[in-house]
């Protein structure tokens, strides 16, 4: 079945937008599909990725704007894309979840049932303010942040859970309507150990 919006050929791409995919397909080895689908329409890649490296490159230690960690975020985003029944999202950022946390389970628990997960009590209560973000905005009030409080999140890290819930909660959408699939990479990174290089 064709797709109705083919992805641009790599070479057909602005300079600095093909310069970025290589980047990328000499870290990971592959050129992750949302890359190429979304360069369709280079203001619009430029302008999403962007936003997502502000949002998810951030490291947490002496961070003025919240304490979340690399992983942490990548939960965030598990568990709230697998609520929005994105297929690409939680199959990609449970991958990088499972590389971050090193926990070949962890990725899979929060996509299903995060209540359930081997996660900490913060980890939890900060997927329950990322859950109502996602389900509910409309009805966050006082006790949603008195709730991070308690485990020591701050108002900043409040506006990262939300942040990163409501940026994917757009990415879910472009990409599930869009038909976009996970590279088949995504589906063993991070659950099986690499190889040990020949010496």
């Amino acid at each position: 079945m064709q797709a109705r919006y083919p992805a641009p050929d790599l070479n057909d791409l602005p300079e600095d937008i093909k310069a970025k995919v290589l980047e990328v397909q000499e870290k990971a080895g592959f050129v992750p599909n949302v890359f190429l689908a979304l360069a369709r329409r280079p203001a619009e890649w430029r302008a999403f990725f962007a936003y997502h490296d502000a949002l998810m490159l951030k490291e947490a230690s002496g961070n003025p704007n919240g304490s979340l960690t690399k992983g942490e975020r990548e939960m965030i985003v598990t568990t709230t894309s697998a609520a929005n029944h994105c297929l690409y999202c939680v199959v990609a950022h449970g991958a990088i979840l499972r590389i971050y946390e090193k926990q070949p389970l962890v990725a899979d628990q929060v996509a299903v049932n995060y209540r359930k997960a081997d996660i900490t009590p913060r980890q939890r209560a900060m997927l329950d303010f990322a859950m109502k973000v996602c389900l509910q905005s409309d009805a966050i009030e006082e006790a949603d942040f008195e709730a991070l409080h308690a485990h020591g999140f701050d108002d900043e890290d409040a506006w990262d859970i939300a942040a990163i819930t409501a940026f994917f909660g757009l990415s879910n959408r472009m990409a599930s309507f869009s038909g976009m699939q996970p590279n088949p990479e995504f589906y063993l990174m991070g659950r099986v150990a690499k190889p040990a290089k020949a010496t």
